[in-house]
Order: C-alpha cells, then sequence, then structure tokens
C-alpha cells in the first residue's frame, strides 16, 4: 500500500488529490497512508480536509517545505513512498506585485524539498520504489497565438511572469535532481484548473461572488485571452496515475480540451447562475478594465502523452465542471465567508505589499 506525503495539501489542488487519494477510486486504491505537509498560508485552510479527519489513514502537519528537518522526519516517521510536491506561491497578480514569496517558496522551498527526498531516497531499503511527483503549471512554456499548436511536453520553456518563471526553475530543478542524483522524478504539467475550495482570488470564484452580488465584473483588456480549463477532480486523478503508474524522468500535460475565451467563460457563468435561480447575474455587470502587464494570450494543453500511456481522460467537459463547481460555491457559503474573514485578509497584509481586495481577474 502506498504511503503518500502532500505538500500544499490544504490547498485548492492539494487538497482534490488528498481527497481522491483517501476515496478507494482508481489508482487511488492502492494507498495506505496520506499525510499532509501544508504552511497554511491565506489559501491553504484546515477546513479543506474536514472530510479527512476522522480517517485513520490521515495525518495532518503545519510546517514549511523549506524545513528540512521537518521534511526528512515526515518522511522517515511515515515511511513514505510517494511524494506529492503542490506546495506553491500560485496567483500571477500577487506575483507582480510582490515577486519574493514566490521565489522563496517556489525555488528555494522546492530546491530544500528535493534535498530533503534525495537524502531520505540514499537511507532507504528500498529506493526504486520511491517516486517524487512534481506539480507545476502550463504557464512556464508562455503564451500561444490563435493558430499555434497547443503545448505538448516537449514545448521549450518561455515563462512572462515571476510566477511562471518560479514556476519554470523549480521543473528545472526537479529534472536537474532526476538525471543529476537519481532522484526518481515525475514532472506534471496542466492547464487552469476550477473546481471546489478554490481560493475567492481567481477568476470563477471572483466572478460569481460578484455576480451575486450585482457588482460589476472586471475582465482584463477586451476579454478575448484563451485558457484551457480543467476540473480539479480530473487533475486529482491523472496526478495518482501519474505518480504510480508513470515513468521518472518523464513529464505528463494534463489538459481539459475546454479552451475557452475569458470572456465566453464569463458569459457561460453567468447563464449557469441564472440557471441555478439568480436572476440578477447578468452580462450587463461585464466591465472591462485595463489589462495586466505582460498578459499572456493564449494557453492550451496537449494531453495526449497522458491519454495514450497513462490512459487517463477528463471526465467533466467544461459546462458540467463549471456547473458542480457554481453549485458548490452555492451550497458552501461558510466556506467563502471564512475564506474571506479577517485572520486572511491581515496574513496577506502582513505578507504581501499587495492589495486585499479583489479588483482583477487572475489569468
Amino acid at each position: 500500500m502506498k504511503r503518500c506525503l502532500v505538500t500544499g495539501g490544504a490547498g485548492f489542488i492539494g487538497s482534490a488529490l488528498v481527497l481522491h487519494l483517501l476515496s478507494g477510486e482508481d489508482d487511488s486504491s492502492m494507498v495506505g497512508r496520506v499525510v499532509v505537509l501544508d504552511k497554511l498560508t491565506y489559501a491553504g485552510r484546515r477546513e479543506n480536509l474536514e472530510e479527512c479527519v476522522k480517517d485513520p489513514r490521515f495525518r495532518f502537519v503545519e510546517g514549511d517545505i523549506g524545513d528540512e528537518a521537518l521534511v526528512g522526519r515526515l518522511l522517515t516517521e511515515e515511511k513514505v513512498d510517494s511524494v506529492f510536491h503542490l506546495a506553491a506561491e500560485s496567483h500571477v497578480d500577487r506575483s507582480i506585485e510582490g515577486p519574493e514569496a514566490f521565489i522563496q517558496t517556489n525555488l528555494v522551498g522546492t530546491y530544500r524539498l528535493l534535498q530533503a527526498a534525495r537524502e531520505y531516497q540514499n537511507k532507504r531499503n528500498s529506493p526504486d520504489n520511491f517516486r517524487f511527483l512534481h506539480v507545476s503549471t502550463d504557464e512556464v512554456f508562455g503564451s500561444l497565438g490563435p493558430q499555434d499548436p497547443a503545448f505538448t511536453e516537449e514545448t521549450p520553456y518561455r515563462p512572462n511572469s515571476p510566477y511562471s518563471a518560479s514556476k519554470a526553475g523549480s521543473d528545472h530543478l526537479a529534472r536537474a535532481w532526476f538525471h543529476t542524483f537519481g532522484l526518481p522524478v515525475i514532472i506534471t504539467n496542466c492547464s487552469n484548473n476550477y473546481g471546489p475550495r478554490q481560493y475567492p482570488e481567481k477568476l470563477i470564484p471572483v466572478m460569481m461572488l460578484k455576480a451575486l452580488a450585482g457588482e460589476k465584473l472586471p475582465v482584463y483588456g477586451d476579454g478575448s485571452n484563451i485558457r484551457d480549463w480543467l476540473y480539479v477532480g480530473d487533475h486529482a486523478r491523472g496526478l495518482a496515475t501519474a505518480c504510480f503508474q508513470g515513468k521518472p524522468g518523464e513529464s505528463y500535460n494534463f489538459g481539459g480540451r475546454a479552451e475557452v475565451s475569458n470572456l465566453e467563460l464569463v458569459k457561460v457563468l453567468l447563464s449557469l447562475l441564472r440557471e441555478l435561480g439568480h436572476p440578477q447575474a447578468t452580462e450587463e455587470l461585464v466591465s472591462f478594465v485595463k489589462d495586466r502587464p505582460g498578459h499572456d494570450w493564449r494557453y492550451a494543453i496537449d494531453g495526449k502523452k497522458s491519454e495514450q500511456m497513462l490512459g487517463w481522460q477528463p471526465k467533466e467537459t467544461f459546462t458540467t465542471g463549471l456547473r458542480r463547481t457554481l453549485e458548490w460555491y452555492l451550497a458552501n457559503a461558510g466556506w467563502v465567508s471564512s475564506a474571506q474573514d479577517a485572520k486572511h485578509a491581515e496574513w496577506m497584509k502582513k505578507n504581501y505589499s499587495v492589495r486585499t481586495g479583489v479588483s482583477s481577474v487572475g489569468v
């Protein structure tokens, strides 16, 4: 049975992965233990893991991936054989206004985690059974034009924001630790995730909450920027499959087969909200605002390798996934309220030189 350490497991994608690993579905049927290591910054929340607390296979540890001694102890105590590295700073707007936290967490933190894993693997009795899954983003590949082919695992890196540059650097570190030190690293890159428990600073929860309040919906530029959208539950399945069935040294892309412009997304979201009983969610609320510096025009993921070599495919279409997402937020108003409480606002004020209110779209 697999014994897993999930860094950043109290965050949006991390908590979806933890829930999947404990579900017993698909590859998660091989999981016997899940340990979460999370620093609990503003976007990491214990509430995301409430469903796991009573499961005897689950353990939560508050801590920093940069603490090599702590990571080393956890790996040894828990006899971990599968590391899922998701701990990261991820909001592009924040990286533009305050890049240092991204360098510290995404680059330095990943380096220290790799070092701890390397030392642990060298001491294990069965080093060949160990896996280190490094989770990254499609933003490391830069921007696509309207006719460009989608990103593949062979696409050259061209990051354009402090966030994507810090993630690209961490990808290169992970790859180097495989080739130089033999650490069995697997790298995944994904398109934009959406779904339940996403911190309300990203596009979909921002637009939903503003529409429900009858507020203007700020869309960058003319709204023509295009993203491929991946439902977080589908991504979680892919990560488990990549770690347990993937080949060390390989990279795997996960996409949702759902390229949509920001403006089109907002219109679909508003339509679904009206269907769900919120007539105030009209297109008259859309308001175009000044574009973000260095705003990548289009991202698109080619997931053929994952589909052919891992047997993975997204189950949700964009519309079905978005409906599930909106229904979750509408049914969990308490979660949204607590995510925006004074404690998190104070943490952001202390740790970022940026506004704490959301006034623009983070894609």
